[in-house]
């Protein structure tokens, strides 16, 4: 019998991947295409979905001519993708009324005040998990229903649907049969009940947002639908979408973070920390998130989670925008010319400041300046500047849990950088843990689905693939440790409300 393989699609922020792993969790082929970022006015985010979708398609063909496997070997699709980030279309038709807004954006900052002054904080955070924040998806929706002309007659009509971008993907590759989201993505929206597990009926009439918009909620390992037969990608026709997992629970999961305590952490676009709670919610008193990580086996896995809005775009940004650096690479160079940062600090908080902080009026801040600061110094700083943010992360989620964590999983594209992950170790007082496959993020994807057809039969099985590339052992002195915390904590109080 053939060996089985499973088709992992990881649609990102920046980019949508496909990639193939066969049974011991080893990449077999891989592409890639990235798309284009849209910011029509300050602090807006937004992408084109059609564009989502084609390059999505594009990555799979690509990775199919490769022909590192039998399309006919593929036993299965994992979807996992960019959270939050908000997709309305038409059902009849298949076109989006809008852009897609994405999860960084802040255009709806002052609907989400209006909700605060109406006594929502408590109801939300007991009912969601989450924070009164413009990041996540129902006051986008409502945007979209509010300024799109003619848009809230057809939803109320029962015309238009909603989905994050798994749920659009999945509409797209089943011909519009399935119109499906898994709990990690649900529970994201600010709309779902995540003790409950369904649609919460009184935040949608607050919002205005019909229920018909919203998709069928179903487990992260499950058979959603088969791919219809479409043009250009009849190779793929009839293999089964059978896992979908937002993108930081699937890395948790990618991670085999399947014992309560174990956690991650992915240097992407953002940063983001996951711990698993297990099969109780953890409620934060430090403005981290409560949140299931995934619905598997008939029973619900929840997380805790912190997230740092910028971090690898951080480094994207000097290399782009600045023109300091040509590469990511670069940038840890030059960083490693220098013993520290010579007294700068960097507070990345181009689109506000997640947890522990939660203000969405803080903006970027470079403080520290002399005359002796160059290049290697602001590189320096960037790279610090990430891991102070998950050192605040790290030590609020372990208040809010009381568990001391043993090692912190590390994942994405920025921990491959060492010079970085020694600075997370040295901040964090704990060991960091890379494994050999950084992919982890599509490889939870991947195990999601062959979980649901029969590639791999448990999490016992996922465990034992793992493999350990390097760990970093703390080696700062804690004296010099603390000081360098003490003085980022003061650079983060000077960018904060600045837009207030």
């Amino acid at each position: 019998m053939a060996e089985k393989y499973v088709l992992a699609l990881d649609q990102g922020t920046t980019s949508s991947r496909a990639i193939i792993f066969n049974k011991k969790g080893e990449i077999l082929a891989k592409a890639q295409n990235e798309f284009e970022q849209h910011y029509p006015e300050n602090g807006w985010v937004e992408h084109d979905p059609m564009e989502i979708l084609f390059s999505q398609i594009s990555a799979i063909l690509t990775v199919l001519r490769k022909q590192a496997v039998n399309p006919e070997d593929i036993a299965g699709i994992g979807i996992t993708n960019q959270r939050e980030t908000t997709v309305v279309w038409d059902r009849h038709t298949g076109k989006p009324v809008y852009n897609a807004i994405v999860w960084q954006c802040r255009r709806t900052a002052e609907m989400c005040e209006e909700l605060k002054k109406d006594g929502l904080e408590n109801y939300i955070k007991e009912t969601t998990g989450l924070l009164i924040d413009a990041y996540f998806s129902a006051t986008k929706i409502k945007w979209i229903l509010d300024n799109v002309d003619g848009a809230r007659e057809k939803a109320e009509n029962g015309d238009l649907l909603f989905g994050t971008i798994d749920t659009w993907l999945i509409w797209n590759l089943t011909d519009g049969k399935v119109h499906v989201t898994d709990y990690s993505n649900a529970c994201r929206t600010m709309l779902f009940d995540i003790n409950k597990l369904c649609w919460d009926e009184t935040l949608c009439k607050r919002l205005e947002i019909p229920m018909s918009m919203l998709p069928e909620v179903k487990p992260s390992s499950c058979v959603y639908g088969k791919v219809a037969k479409i043009t250009g990608i009849e190779d793929i026709e009839g293999i089964p979408i059978a896992g979908a997992c937002g993108d930081q629970p699937s890395a948790l999961f990618g991670q085999a973070c399947f014992e309560v305590g174990q956690a991650k952490n992915t240097y992407g676009t953002g940063c983001f920390l996951l711990m698993n709670t297990g099969e109780k919610k953890v409620t934060s008193h430090s403005n981290l998130l409560s949140g299931i990580a995934w619905g598997l086996d008939g029973k619900i896995t929840y997380a805790l989670e912190g997230s740092a809005f910028n971090a690898g775009s951080v480094i994207k940004w000097l290399r782009d925008e600045v023109q300091l650096i040509s590469s990511a690479h670069e940038c840890d160079i030059l960083a490693e010319e220098v013993s520290d940062s010579n007294g700068l600090y960097f507070v990345p908080a181009f689109t506000g400041l997640g947890a522990p902080y939660w203000d969405m009026y803080a903006r970027g801040v470079m403080i520290g300046l002399t005359r002796g600061v160059n290049k290697k110094h602001i590189c320096r700083a960037v790279l610090e500047s990430i891991t102070f943010q998950m050192t605040d992360l790290l030590e609020a989620m372990m208040n809010d849990s009381n568990i001391k964590l043993k090692d912190l999983r590390v994942d994405g594209g920025a921990s491959v950088s060492d010079i970085m992950m020694q600075m997370q170790a040295d901040m964090t007082g704990t060991n960091v843990n890379r494994p050999k496959n950084v992919e982890t993020t599509a490889l939870g994807a991947a195990y999601l689905a062959g979980l649901a057809t029969g590639v791999w039969e448990s999490t016992e099985e996922i465990e034992k693939n793992r493999q350990v590339d390097k760990i970093f052992v703390p080696t700062m002195e804690i004296t010099l440790r603390n000081k360098k915390y003490s003085d980022w904590k003061r650079a983060v109080e000077r960018s904060r409300n600045w837009e207030r």
